[in-house]
């Protein structure tokens, strides 16, 4: 028995889906390049991606789901900054900024109930079995989307709708339901010789078009790793403290971006899509949790966004910002004092760091000490 793919359309679109195809179960076009890409250690510290078992469900996706057939891929749009918030509030170099997608809600939070009440429609109908993902399953969910024509692969390695552009959220699910039509993939590729993603992206994150080396990605940097951002990087960083959308915006496809509808996604407000820096530094954990809680940014934790907002500062030319650096330069957490004395070295040169430097005097962690020594390299005092 088939099932209509028609009223499972219909059904995704009032779900709230913006978009939604079909494709039938079969592992992605490209899985070659991807486990190159692992083999090249370019996915850094995100070792889940590597996971012997998370590569054997990306070859044979009936070790996710046994009996799978198809592939129920949707959209839900989000605003980018145009016409949301405006360019001079998230370039203030005053404030730190976040990606757009973490502007309201978490995304999970939206998309998953949805989705499963669509899967449970099917379900009641159809007698199927489903697993839905929202970000979490072991697919590599913007090829299978691109095979059920929700749009093309650009040089930034993101999937491009040519009639909305990247500004989009997908989630999916298997199911062992099969359709009566399957929709066609969409084109490869449509982006030509334009290279305006590549050439804008902050950290020259892209070694070639279609490759992105996380290891330089912002959006890796301020949210997937864990630990010390590299001292290289800090200062290209500019003021983003959660994620990057540097090469959604300037990509012409862009144009045809449709204005969230979704007011769960949108920003209560504009100092939460480009929060005060001032207030970022001085956050403790209960201030991070009633500030952000619901939203992306919590998944982060207090101590990383810190450690973000301290390179941001130092990007900043704020002297204004020099006192809170201090303070931080006692917290508990090591990550945080050492790129704030990072920054107050970056703001404040020799004077800065004589201050660290007596801090330092029963500083227990070596990396801290170390950042200090490089510091003191890189911004000598003046004869």
């Amino acid at each position: 028995m088939t099932f209509s793919s028609r009223e499972l359309k219909a059904r995704a679109v009032a779900e709230g889906f913006n978009l939604v195809g079909i494709t039938p179960a079969r592992p992605a076009p490209h899985l070659d390049a991807y486990l190159s890409w692992i083999d090249a250690r370019m996915h850094g510290e995100m070792g889940y991606l590597a996971r012997a078992d998370r590569v054997a469900r990306r070859r044979d996706l009936n070790a996710i789901l046994p009996g799978v057939r198809s592939l129920v891929i949707v959209g839900l749009d989000y605003a980018l900054a145009a016409g949301v918030v405006p360019a001079e509030v998230l370039n203030d170099p005053a404030r730190g900024r976040i990606a757009a997608y973490a502007w309201g809600r978490d995304y999970h939070d939206v998309l998953l109930p949805r989705l499963e009440a669509l899967a449970t429609w099917l379900g009641a109908r159809a007698g199927h079995a489903w697993r839905a993902y929202v970000d979490t399953g072991a697919l590599l969910e913007r090829e299978h989307a691109q095979q059920a024509g929700l749009g093309f692969i650009g040089k930034n390695t993101l999937l491009i709708h040519p009639r909305r552009g990247s500004g989009f959220l997908l989630g999916e699910f298997l199911t062992t339901a099969e359709f009566d039509h399957y929709d066609p993939p969409g084109r490869e590729t449509l982006c030509g010789r334009c290279t305006r993603c590549l050439a804008a992206c902050p950290t020259q994150a892209f070694p070639q078009p279609y490759v992105l080396d996380a290891r330089r990605c912002l959006s890796y940097l301020t949210i997937e790793l864990k630990g010390w951002i590299p001292r290289g990087l800090r200062p290209q960083m500019g003021n983003w403290v959660f994620g990057c959308d540097v090469c959604q915006e300037v990509c012409p496809w862009q144009r045809f971006g449709v204005r969230v509808v979704e007011a769960a996604l949108l920003p209560v407000d504009a100092d939460r899509a480009a929060p005060r820096l001032a207030d970022l530094l001085a956050l403790d954990e209960a201030a991070f949790r009633r500030r952000f809680g619901g939203s992306p940014v919590e998944r982060l934790g207090r101590a990383r966004l810190v450690r973000n907002a301290c390179v941001a500062a130092g990007n900043s030319r704020q002297p204004a910002l020099l006192p809170l650096l201090q303070t931080l330069l006692a917290d508990p957490d090591p990550l945080v004092r050492g790129h704030a004395g990072w920054a107050l070295a970056r703001l404040g040169g020799a004077w800065a760091l004589d201050l660290w430097r007596d801090r330092l005097r029963d500083e227990p962690e070596a990396q801290v000490r170390r950042e200090f020594e490089l510091s003191r390299a890189e911004y000598p005092r003046p004869d």
